[in-house]
């Protein structure tokens, strides 16, 4: 690496649902994150790694911060969504252009203790009907916070993204690449797989299904032209197993068949996926169930 080499860690933060996984991977041109229209889709902390040339960005995406807590598994993604904060290099505060919520107010609140450059990406443009919206809610969050920069952008449509790139590599600091320049993640194929499993359940089944499912690769076995993968998709509650699977199993092979499209794209080769559906009664609940289940 020169001297003039940059890396930093930027972390992509807001409320549920106001598109920071959809963001992230514009930015990576590359799916790392799922996404679905499901609020707290996104569970994990997720590093997507973009290297060009001297620059490397380290993108952090992080579960939405929510003030319900009703869960365990609620209180474990605020604290980790919250807990990166305080180590990034730049905050990416991303909200819903539409919509000002008790929710992001929460979150602005905590990033006014930050040392960290702070952009405002207003999210979601393309909804709305009147643009002119757009300038008495910049000025109003000006009013609130001193923000870096305040970006209007719809990221499902990578209108002004690069605009927001630009303005954070200006912001990263000089230094050596923390990661290899050919890494886009910190995450395993395992971990990648039982989240593209867990986004087809999401889109594939109803409203209250997406918030008590988990998934947990059981085997993943990487032969010459195949991969062999079998996976448990774990419910809270009995009843909760044949809305999963559907009539006939017609719900549980559409999500097998979406997800090993996508692993198929992923690793360019073959795959055999194998779903089974079976309970975990109240893991959401459960520090102990959730540490097994790797919510650490």
């Amino acid at each position: 690496m020169t001297e003039q080499s940059k890396c930093g860690f930027i972390a992509i933060i807001g409320r549920p649902n106001v598109g920071k996984s959809t963001l992230l991977n514009v930015l990576l041109q590359k799916k790392i994150s799922i996404t679905s229209d499901k609020p707290q889709t996104t569970r994990s902390q997720v590093l997507g790694i973009k290297t060009v040339g001297p620059v490397q960005e380290v993108y952090i995406d992080t579960p939405g911060i929510h003030h319900t807590e009703k869960r365990a598994i609620n209180r474990y993604m605020n604290r980790l969504a919250s807990s990166v904060i305080g180590d990034a290099d730049v905050i990416v505060f991303m909200i819903d252009a539409t919509r000002w919520q008790e929710d992001d107010a929460l979150i602005l609140e905590k990033v006014k203790h930050t040392k960290a450059a702070v952009i405002l990406a207003i999210n979601k443009i393309d909804k709305l009907k009147n643009k002119a919206l757009l300038f008495p809610l910049i000025e109003k969050l000006q009013a609130k916070f001193n923000f870096t920069h305040i970006i209007p952008l719809s990221a499902a449509n990578s209108e002004n993204v690069s605009v927001l790139e630009k303005e954070i590599i200006a912001l990263l600091p000089e230094g050596p690449h923390l990661f290899p320049d050919e890494q886009i993640t910190d995450k395993t194929e395992r971990f990648q797989v039982s989240e593209l499993i867990r986004e087809k359940v999401i889109r594939v089944t109803s409203e209250e299904i997406p918030y008590s499912i988990n998934v947990e690769i059981e085997s993943f076995k990487d032969e010459e032209k195949l991969l062999s993968i079998s996976a448990i998709i774990w419910v809270e509650r009995e009843g909760q197993k044949p809305i999963i699977i559907g009539v006939g199993g017609e719900r549980l092979k559409a999500i097998g068949t979406q997800a090993r499209k996508d692993m198929e794209r992923l690793f360019n080769k073959k795959v055999f996926l194998r779903l089974w559906v079976k309970v975990k009664d109240n893991w959401t609940d459960d520090e102990r169930i959730l540490k097994s289940l790797g919510y650490e």
